[in-house]
């Protein structure tokens, strides 16, 4: 049985995480390794509460007393010392596989024998990142979209010896949180980001070939094909660092050309242009309304 959840990093998915399992009534202990991300987390988990007890959409508003005592259920923590009592504990650090198998290497040896260890990675094998540690049955992905609160959808992706218990656990917490999961094969990106991610990098070679402006393709997508946000517009949000990161896993794990990295994505990574988060990428964040760099 889960109560208590772990979560690691407190970026904009793991404070996501951390929000949606609080509101659920579930104790969430959220690490980082860096006071000032964990301040930012909870004003954000803050906000994006107080944004739920003024919704107009009946389904999604909660009441004050709600936001409080989920609020309350969150504990930030420094580092990986705090997880002892944890059932599980889901990694939403950087999406870097030695980043992410360092983090699994130090954590096992705190945990509690029965403990079960969920990744939120996006694209990385399931099956090698359980191998790093001392517990691969319990050990498997749960791929939360982005935004957490809103997105209706979580991934969840066996590795080779995650076993039927784990599996049948992360199932029914997904339905706790009043998540959909769609179960996916461990192989590179799973499902969302095999089909998102090439289009976004389609989108990054319209725009390097020159076929057309930002404003360009990202309108021609919202009104040619009903898409609520302009792939360039999405990949911002997104990160670029990230979008990158999914098209190298994609590239290097099935060896295909048709996933090569647009050189363009490469370049905006290198210069720090990495979307929202940065202030800059296709678009420019530092006035009142987003500006196109291209």
């Amino acid at each position: 049985m889960i109560q208590k959840i772990g979560v690691i990093g407190a970026g904009q998915m793991g404070n996501g995480i951390a929000h949606v399992c609080a509101l659920n009534g579930f104790d969430v202990v959220l690490s980082d390794i860096d006071q000032a991300q964990l301040d930012k987390a909870l004003k954000t988990v803050e906000k994006n509460l107080d944004r739920q007890t003024h919704s107009k959409r009946e389904d999604t508003r909660i009441s004050e007393a709600d936001k409080k005592a989920a609020l309350a259920r969150i504990h930030p923590v420094v580092g990986l010392d705090h997880f002892g009592d944890c059932d599980l504990v889901i990694e939403a650090a950087t999406e870097k596989e030695e980043v992410k198998v360092q983090i699994l290497k130090a954590l096992c040896p705190l945990l509690k024998a029965d403990a079960v260890i969920a990744t939120n990675t996006s694209s990385i094998s399931i099956t090698r990142l359980a191998a790093a540690t001392d517990r691969p049955a319990k050990f498997m992905g749960m791929h939360f979209m982005n935004p957490v609160p809103l997105m209706q959808l979580v991934e969840l992706i066996r590795g080779l010896a995650t076993d039927e218990e784990t599996y049948r656990s992360i199932k029914e917490l997904t339905e706790k949180l009043h998540k959909t999961a769609a179960p996916a094969e461990d192989f590179p990106a799973f499902i969302v980001n095999r089909i998102l991610l090439p289009m976004i990098n389609e989108a990054v070679y319209t725009l390097y070939e020159g076929v057309g402006t930002v404003e360009a393709i990202d309108t021609a997508m919202k009104l040619g094909a009903n898409h609520p946000m302009g792939p360039l517009e999405l990949a911002d949000f997104i990160g670029l660092d990230t979008c990158l990161a999914v098209m190298q896993v994609l590239y290097d794990g099935l060896a295909d050309s048709k996933y090569r990295p647009c050189p363009l994505l490469v370049k905006y990574v290198e210069a720090g242009w990495v979307g929202k988060k940065a202030g800059r990428g296709f678009y420019d964040y530092s006035g009142e309304k987003p500006i196109p760099t291209r």
